[in-house]
């Protein structure tokens, strides 16, 4: 049976032809979905076919798994278009009721398949892949948006990384209804330059007053839930353990910080503009930095030595590792015996104990895996930028399902840009539950009260 917040989500989208769900990871909405695709396609009969765009490994083994897990979904066909063009083609031939492709098809699907587009309605898992304007896939999916009849965006993260993000989301869910039909009138409109070099503007933040009118535009067609508000998980504990440079390695790092070069062990790195050099910094801070050819020079151990000691002090219980650059992962498998979580199989093994250490990439883990059965410690070896990536990482072990206290661990280099990356991670969770907050579900009243 289904939590009452799931009935009221399952009923919204099927009240609301245009929707967007910012649901929390856990909540449960693949099968809050999936329900609604079937009152709509096997109940009211009010569509034929429904295109599911999502990560790739969501879309290839989350939504099946769902489909094929609840007895109420029985009769929903389905078929997966990844993998080799021969392989999509053979299941877009397919007859079913929901197709399951990634995102990174949807270009190919749309422009270079010559199939025709005939879904009526469209579930974009994770809206805020969507969030560049500029990207093919936005460009396609919006010049097929006029033949959809119902379209749902799904994600936990609308706006990691500030308002800015939401204009392309919207700009596919309603056509430009409710935030404009350009950018720049959206930014002209609620933004003013933030961080810029002379004509150059790097970043944008919201006039006086403009989250609330942002929030009250798009009220009408959206809801956010927390898992804390409707599931009881378990406790959440940050642990940050910082580790220090001895004199040498720190030289290092201020070198290339202050002058944009680095001569070490016989070899050049150099950082060409200030992205650049955040880069070379973030991996120094993990303990390792790629030369002009590709190759790693190893600057320190401080953060393997942090790691040994967790995984010492976890006492045989499972440990989860993100990692973000290739050489904290060659390092980390020189050290410890781990495991990546990169296939179905290894997954599985996980979430039945049986890998003691695992280690993942947010970029290609962070959203839709459910990996909170396998253990409940998660370390932080480098932190990323994105706060997006960073809290659906999480949300991997702190989710519904989880019966242990959650210990998240960020090993952070004093002094370095670790600490720069730990506070903007921090800023932005801000913004974004404002946002989050402003359109949250009130089940059982009037939506005219929160528009």
């Amino acid at each position: 049976m289904a939590h009452t917040y799931q009935q009221y989500s399952i009923e919204y989208i099927l009240n609301h032809p245009t929707a967007a769900l910012f649901l929390d990871c856990g909540l449960g909405k693949t099968v809050i979905t999936l329900t609604a695709i079937f009152d709509l396609i096997l109940d009211s009969f009010q569509i034929r076919k429904a295109l599911v765009i999502a990560p790739l490994r969501v879309a290839r083994d989350t939504w099946p798994a769902e489909i094929e897990k609840w007895d109420h979904l029985k009769g929903l066909t389905y078929a997966v278009a990844v993998g080799s063009e021969a392989k999509r083609r053979l299941a877009l031939a397919k007859k079913a009721h929901i197709y399951l492709i990634n995102r990174e098809n949807v270009p190919w699907l749309i422009e270079e398949s010559g199939l025709p587009f005939d879904f009526d309605m469209v579930v974009i898992d994770e809206l805020s892949s969507f969030k560049s304007h500029q990207a093919k896939r936005f460009k396609s999916l919006l010049k097929v948006r006029p033949k959809i009849k119902r379209i749902i965006g799904l994600t936990g993260t609308p706006a990691a990384n500030g308002l800015i993000d939401l204009w392309a989301e919207f700009r596919l869910l309603d056509l430009g209804a409710r935030l404009g039909r350009f950018i720049g009138n959206y930014r002209s409109a609620y933004f003013i330059p933030d961080k810029r070099n002379q004509q150059m503007v790097f970043s944008y933040k919201p006039k006086p007053g403009a989250e609330q009118a942002i929030y009250r535009q798009i009220a009408d067609i959206a809801i956010s839930m927390k898992n804390t508000d409707y599931l009881k998980l378990p406790p959440l504990v940050m642990n940050k353990i910082a580790v220090r440079l001895s004199s040498e390695e720190r030289r290092h790092y201020q070198t290339l910080k202050d002058e944009l070069v680095l001569s070490i062990k016989g070899q050049e790195i150099d950082a060409a503009c200030a992205a650049a050099l955040s880069n070379k910094l973030l991996q120094m801070a993990s303990g390792a930095v790629y030369d002009e050819t590709g190759s790693a020079i190893t600057i320190h151990d401080r953060k393997l030595e942090a790691l040994e000691d967790i995984i010492e002090a976890a006492n045989g219980k499972p440990v989860l590792v993100a990692y973000w650059f290739k050489h904290d992962l060659e390092r980390i498998y020189k050290r410890l015996p781990a495991e990546p979580l990169d296939s179905a199989d290894s997954i599985r093994r996980w979430n039945a104990g049986k890998i003691p250490v695992a280690v993942i990439h947010p970029a290609s883990a962070g959203h839709g895996l459910n990996l909170q059965t396998g253990g409940a410690a998660l370390v932080w070896f480098s932190l990323t930028w994105s706060l997006e990536l960073y809290q659906q990482t999480i949300a991997r072990l702190w989710r519904q399902g989880q019966t242990e206290t959650v210990v998240v661990h960020h090993i952070i280099a004093k002094d370095t840009i670790d600490e720069d990356v730990m506070a903007a991670l921090d800023k932005k969770e801000a913004g974004q539950a404002a946002l989050l907050s402003a359109v949250k579900a009130r089940m059982g009243r009037d939506e005219n009260e929160y528009r």
